[in-house]
């Protein structure tokens, strides 16, 4: 390693250990141990800040992805508080990693990128050209909202003789999405998770575009961020998390540890330097000397930040990780939409779950370790305490795992399920 490091810092940078790494990361996203305390909406509101971004999607196998991620570090809390804090202005919806909900603080980073969305390359500029080729079909939206107030976008009555679909949008919708992406909408709240549209200056009516922040403040705020964000992160990494330009990146990572606003590490089996954010630096301390060991076992949305991005997901923690409910059926190996499984700073395996809410049954339609991983009691306790709460916390109370792989895993997990820690 002191090779590695001699190449890019002669002041020789902390030396950090995959293992070390993994117990860093999982603490500075918030899946290093099991909640101390209840969780709140205040917790709820932190969780996302501590992230930077919540990615939203509408999958509902089980919870729906952010509702998940946010058990995942909570446990149990009531999911109408992340609707609370979108209505309330605590958070809002916008384009980042993909669409998520962001920290209300960090808009005007994201109001900078719509004011200056071709040049920033951080956009689509096809929902500008969208929006200048319709503009009968805009000005009749944004006429609505003005004078109606917010809006779904079922009430626009569908008037092309189209049937519909993910991919035939009728154009008031496409509108409203465009003028969402261009900013000149927001989302005021959701319905049943549906969009709620307004005008931005109703949702934000404090708001003031001299208070936009120039892109490269722009751009090294976001860089910040995700590195807090990730624990550790190289320059290959940082750029994913907030969907960032890669061009540049290794420079500007470089020079904000030149100047002190990141801290160079030297990451096992890295071939270019590594970063932690100062605010980490007490995890790192830790990281380093052995003293933080990961406790929580929990299962994750795959898009939760941990593993959205499969590289780093493969380099950190040795895991493979695609989601397959995009795959053709006949081509899938996991299962449909199957969710990590954290074992005590490890990924040890996935399952395919779902959630059958009329029956109260959460179903393990199967379940696959990874190689290497020991399917002993100890992981099948802390399992089955995992699965015991996830069902709770669907009102699914009643767990049933169908297989597993092993085949012997299902069984001994099944015993586990009925036997309670006292």
């Amino acid at each position: 390693m002191a090779g590695i490091c001699g190449s890019f810092d002669s002041l020789m940078p902390t030396e950090l250990s995959l293992s070390a790494a993994r117990a860093l990361t999982l603490a500075a996203m918030g899946l290093a141990e099991p909640p101390a305390r209840r969780a709140t909406k205040r917790t709820v509101r932190d969780a996302i800040r501590r992230m930077g971004a919540l990615q939203i999607d509408t999958i509902h196998v089980v919870a729906r992805s952010p509702y998940l991620v946010l058990w995942s570090r909570l446990g149990d809390y009531e999911p109408r508080w992340l609707d609370e804090l979108l209505a309330e202005g605590a958070i809002f919806e916008y384009w980042s990693h993909a669409a998520c909900y962001l920290p209300v603080e960090d808009y005007s980073l994201y109001r900078r990128q719509m004011l200056d969305s071709v040049a920033s390359g951080f956009l689509y500029p096809r929902a500008s050209r969208w929006i200048a080729a319709h503009p009968e079909v805009v000005a009749r939206v944004l006429g609505r909202i003005r004078d109606e107030g917010p809006v779904f976008s079922a009430d626009f009555e569908r008037t092309d003789g189209r049937k519909g679909g993910w991919w035939e949008w009728k154009p008031e919708k496409v509108a409203l999405e465009c003028l969402h992406t261009t900013g000149e909408l927001m989302i005021a709240a959701r319905r049943n998770f549906h969009r709620i549209y307004d005008l931005r200056e109703r949702v934000l009516p404090e708001w003031n575009d001299e208070d936009a922040r120039p892109l490269a403040e722009v751009e090294r705020a976001l860089a910040l961020k995700a590195v807090r964000a990730l624990g550790v992160a190289t320059a290959r990494w940082v750029p994913d998390y907030f969907r960032t330009p890669k061009t540049g990146s290794a420079a500007l990572l470089a020079r904000l540890a030149d100047e002190g606003a990141l801290v160079r590490v030297a990451l096992e089996g890295a071939k270019e330097p590594a970063y932690v954010h100062p605010d980490n630096r007490r995890l790192l301390a830790a990281a380093t000397a052995g003293r933080l060991e990961p406790s929580l076992t929990t299962l994750l949305s795959p898009f939760d930040p941990l593993v959205w991005h499969r590289e780093r997901a493969s380099a950190m923690f040795g895991f493979d990780y695609r989601i397959e409910c995009y795959t053709p059926a006949p081509k899938r190996r996991y299962g449909y939409f199957t969710l990590p499984i954290l074992h005590r700073g490890r990924l040890v395996g996935r399952l395919d779950p779902k959630a059958h809410r009329a029956e109260g049954l959460f179903e393990v339609r199967a379940l696959h370790l990874e190689p290497g991983v020991r399917p002993d009691a100890e992981l099948a306790a802390d399992l089955a305490g995992a699965l015991r709460r996830v069902a709770a916390w669907h009102a699914t109370p009643r767990v049933v795992v169908r297989a597993s792989s092993p085949p012997a895993f299902a069984r001994r997990l099944t015993q586990a399920l009925v036997v309670r820690s006292p």
